[in-house]
């Protein structure tokens, strides 16, 4: 069995520590509730003023959607890919029978905020759930120790989704299943992509360019303009089989641009995310995998 040791040392990106270090942006009511994530605002009236019981109602419901697509859970067990605040793993914990669920982050400062957030539940069931930090590109797991991997809007922060595939494989077991939510650009890869780069700009993808000049999250460095044909092929090349895209752009895109209209104004960055999906240049996607 091949245990990572050394993934609490894997590098935090600079954009990546400074956006979930000093601030927490669960408690800020852009996201609220604990979530950090866009929505999944399906169901929820658009045309109406929506309050901060639909944002936070729009967060849970896409860690629903995830969760759903990992079924069956009862009696098996997870791990949250970038868990941040971890109420997304207690959620998965609460409402789907999981023998055990492991939230893993590589920022300390969201563990330790994940920790005091979820302190009853540990004191309770100190067996059932536990937060640790580590890489998506270097786990610190054991080979096949879960039975279910998922993740919730880290994709776009992670730097090799080659190794996150890799790693993703080591650690299911055989019959395990994996499923992904994230925003990536939905064009082609250039014909000499190599899903096995380090380099996140080995091979910049159609519209990278275009969604750093829209959006200050690209052009910082905090999101990477990954491909969702680069994803695919960094799963299937690691062993995984049974690979599917699911856009889930129009539940995501409409209901976070009306929600950040009530802050900010039509042109401001924030709010071209709904530009850049109705450009086709960003999408959200579910990606769900087998483990053989």
């Amino acid at each position: 069995m091949t245990q990572r040791s050394g993934a609490t040392e894997h590098p935090i990106p600079p954009a990546v520590q400074e956006t979930y270090g000093p601030a927490d942006l669960g408690s800020t009511s852009l996201f609220g509730g604990g979530f950090i994530n866009f929505g999944h605002w399906q169901g929820i009236d658009l045309d109406r003023p929506l309050t901060e019981a639909d944002r936070i109602g729009s967060q849970q419901a896409l860690y629903r959607h995830v969760l759903a697509a990992l079924a069956p859970t009862d009696g098996l067990r997870a791990v949250e890919v970038g868990c941040g605040l971890g109420v997304g793993a207690a959620a998965a914990l609460g409402e789907h029978g999981f023998a055990q669920v492991t939230g893993m982050d590589i920022h300390p400062q969201q563990l330790a905020r994940a920790g005091q957030a979820n302190a009853d539940l540990l004191a309770r069931h100190p067996e059932r759930l536990r937060f640790v930090r580590g890489a998506a590109e270097e786990m610190p797991f054991g080979d096949g120790e879960f039975d279910r991997l998922y993740s919730v809007e880290a994709a776009q922060h992670f730097r090799d989704l080659g190794a996150f595939a890799r790693e993703t494989a080591r650690v299911l077991r055989p019959g395990g299943r994996a499923v992904v939510a994230s925003f990536f650009v939905p064009g082609a890869e250039p014909d000499d992509a190599d899903p096995d780069s380090a380099d996140p700009n080995a091979a910049d993808p159609a519209g990278a360019g275009r969604l750093a000049e829209l959006l200050d999250t690209f052009a910082s460095g905090l999101d990477v303009a990954h491909t969702v044909p680069l994803l695919v092929a960094s799963l299937e090349r690691a062993g995984l089989t049974d690979v599917r895209v699911t856009s889930i752009g129009a539940h995501v895109w409409p209901g976070w641009d009306r929600w950040l209209s009530r802050t900010w104004e039509p042109g401001s960055w924030p709010r071209n995310f709904l530009r850049a999906f109705r450009e086709g240049g960003l999408d959200y996607f579910t990606v769900t995998a087998e483990r053989p």
